[in-house]
């Protein structure tokens, strides 16, 4: 049937999809402290704050518009990931000293041939941040660095070719 015989209020009421966890079937759910911390409070503030007030717009909306109530539903949606999420959450502690293998919630600082550094950190699949240079450890980067120990050379296959990253630093935060 074509859109041009649907009312746009058909539309709008439609329930988004919940979305689903990444991980692979049987994975453990990995988590920093930190990582667990944030999630926690993400919780608490979309529990305590963002939830009543879409409740109450869409109660002031009444009937007339969806707004409200669709970023109600993608709150409550988040909401659902997020109790699922921590419900199953393995909170991993750091290693104890020396720090010579990378391990979960490692910092690890690599440089590549061309003699440029870079820092990544092994976090669990839901606290990754590419924008804070914080990777999954199911990612191909982490893969590749998990197990390796301080001053070793790793291959790492990425998009841009084949290169090979040196282990200059490990630390946990």
């Amino acid at each position: 049937m074509s859109r041009a015989f649907t009312r746009e209020d058909d539309a709008r009421d439609a329930v988004l999809p919940r979305p689903v966890s990444p991980l692979p079937p049987g994975a453990r759910n990995y988590f920093t402290p930190a990582g667990a911390q944030r999630l926690r409070a993400e919780l608490a503030r979309l529990t305590e704050t963002e939830r009543p007030r879409l409740i109450a717009a869409a109660a002031e909306e009444g009937g007339r518009g969806a707004d409200a109530k669709e970023e109600l539903q993608r709150v409550e949606n988040r909401l659902a990931y997020l109790q699922q999420s921590l419900a199953t959450a393995e909170i991993a502690a750091p290693p104890t000293p020396p720090h010579e293998v990378v391990r979960f919630g490692a910092t690890v600082t690599v440089r590549d041939q061309k003699g440029e550094e870079s820092n990544y950190r092994i976090v669990g699949v839901d606290e990754a941040d590419f924008s804070r240079n914080e990777v999954s450890w199911l990612s191909p980067i982490a893969r590749t660095l998990l197990n390796a120990r301080l001053g070793q050379s790793v291959p790492f296959k990425s998009p841009g070719g084949q290169s090979t990253l040196q282990i200059t630093g490990i630390r946990y935060d």
